[in-house]
């Protein structure tokens, strides 16, 4: 039994019925196939290799070569020693193969593997080498259809175990095997830059180095993951900021709504003091009008007197103009704006705006402002809406005592970081057990209280990034202490 003959080999050999083995079939056509595939626009082909009469599988190709390869011209590098060898394969033209059949010495008694001798040609070879065995790969080969000695190795054996199992060789005539693969290096590929597109269908590619992706990839997975979900959480929790922004915004949109309608409530409680307080200029206005008026008919008018009564009509003007601003001011409806306010002036304009709802309800009002300029970043009109809504719950407390109302408001520094603003009352006082609910919406102790005008103050105070509380003093009655961080 025989492991492996080439096909023309064994057609002259003609062997008798008792030998059995494998054949291959090695055709110069299927190199000069690969060699296109590797240069597409291939025009010459150097045959390298040891005489053809040393040659074991591919002596029968010199046959091949006599007849030409159609369209290509050809190069035989045949029997030559290795030093020629190696001068002529590093000078090939452009469009050119090479294709290595084996050499077996240097010319000049020096004797190695083929194997060997191809690592030497490669070494300085300008041009792909296209080989026919597979262990040529490794050395340099850029592949072709090679025999492949594992595929040779296990078809011999099975005809081998065949015979010791008592079948007669006669019943295992030889044939051809399965041997020849298109087997392709992948790292001389990317020397010559071949796609893996132009290779023959089927082929192999060995020796391929792993892409990153294919290197690491439960790495990346794991990294893609964490970038995914980071992502994920990111745009979550900027969708939750951007919600939280709009409802930040819908609040206070909500919060300027209801305090606009509570000032407007406030301000039909003290609708009689304001009409009031605008009577009395508009009143002085129309007795100075008129008594101008009998002046300038007289024959002979006092001009001095003329010019005082102008002055006190400019003035009285100016009360009912100052009137109206505030009421204006307090009545208008605008977004929550914060800007650089001086507390003292605020509280002053809410008492001046409270004097006569105070009066007319038998309450002494007073005011003691800090001496120092108390710069706080805030919304005024809001503001002094909850200096409104404190005094006027002190003069609702205050409402069935028969004499002794009184309310003072003061200002003061707190440190160096905020400021304070008291109301304190001579009331009854809170009951200790209501302390802690008077600024929930919608508790009230008045028959007629809607139960919002603390909880409006506390919110707005906290939307100035301040506290508000409530506490009874020693001598009667309640303070409400109110506290701003000073501004910057």
């Amino acid at each position: 039994m025989f492991a492996l003959v080439e096909e023309g080999d064994f057609k002259r050999l003609q062997p008798p019925a008792y030998v059995t083995g494998g054949i291959v079939s090695l055709k110069l056509k299927d190199a000069v196939l690969a060699a296109r595939a590797v240069v597409p626009d291939l025009k010459t082909v150097a045959l390298v290799g040891a005489e053809w009469d040393r040659q074991v599988l591919f002596r029968n190709w010199k046959d091949q070569v006599a007849t030409g390869l159609p369209g290509l011209d050809l190069i035989e590098i045949i029997g030559r020693p290795m030093p020629e060898v190696i001068e002529q394969v590093a000078a090939l033209p452009d469009h050119s193969a090479i294709i290595y059949t084996g050499l077996y010495s240097d010319g000049k008694g020096n004797y190695y593997p083929p194997s060997d001798a191809l690592a030497f040609v490669a070494a300085k070879a300008n041009r792909p080498i296209v080989v026919a065995a597979e262990t040529f790969l490794e050395p340099g080969g850029i592949g072709g259809f090679v025999i492949s000695p594992s595929l040779i190795g296990a078809e011999a054996a099975q005809r081998a175990l065949r015979i010791l199992d008592g079948e007669a060789p006669d019943s295992l005539p030889p044939s051809v095997i399965d041997a020849v693969k298109p087997i392709f290096n992948w790292h001389q590929m990317q020397r010559w830059n071949v796609s893996e597109a132009s290779l023959p269908h089927g082929s192999e590619i060995r020796f391929r180095e792993p892409s990153f992706l294919e290197k690491y990839r439960w790495r990346v997975i794991a990294l893609t993951t964490a970038v995914l979900f980071q992502t994920l959480l990111i745009a979550f929790l900027l969708h939750e900021r951007y919600m939280r922004r709009k409802a930040e915004v819908e609040a206070g949109n909500r919060l300027s709504q209801l305090a606009h309608s509570n000032r407007q409530a406030t301000a039909g409680e003290l609708s009689s003091s304001i009409a009031h307080e605008l009577n009395q200029p508009l009143g002085s206005i129309l007795t100075n009008a008129e008594s101008a008026e009998l002046i300038l008919g007289s024959p002979t008018p006092d001009l001095q007197e003329v010019r005082e009564i102008i002055s006190d009509i400019k003035r009285d003007d100016l009360r009912a103009s100052e009137v109206i601003r505030r009421m204006r001011s307090l009545l208008k409806r605008a977004p929550f704006e914060k800007k650089e306010i001086d507390l003292n002036q605020t509280m002053r304009e809410a008492f001046d705006f409270l004097k006569l709802q105070a009066s007319a309800r038998n309450v002494a009002i007073y005011l003691q402002t800090s001496p120092q300029v108390l710069r706080v970043q805030g919304d005024p009109v809001q503001l002094q809406q909850v200096i409104l809504n404190l005094v006027v719950n002190s003069m609702d407390a205050m409402a069935k005592m028969p004499y002794g109302r009184t309310i003072i408001g003061r200002t003061d520094v707190n440190g160096a970081a905020s400021a304070v603003i008291s109301i304190s009352d001579s009331g009854s006082g809170i009951p200790q057990d209501r302390l802690d609910d008077i600024f929930d919406p919608f508790f009230t102790t008045k028959e007629q209280g809607m139960g919002i005008g603390l909880s409006i103050a506390r919110t707005i105070v906290l939307a100035h990034g301040g506290q508000i509380w409530a506490e009874n003093q020693s001598g009667g009655g309640a303070v409400f202490h109110l506290s701003l961080p000073l501004a910057a």
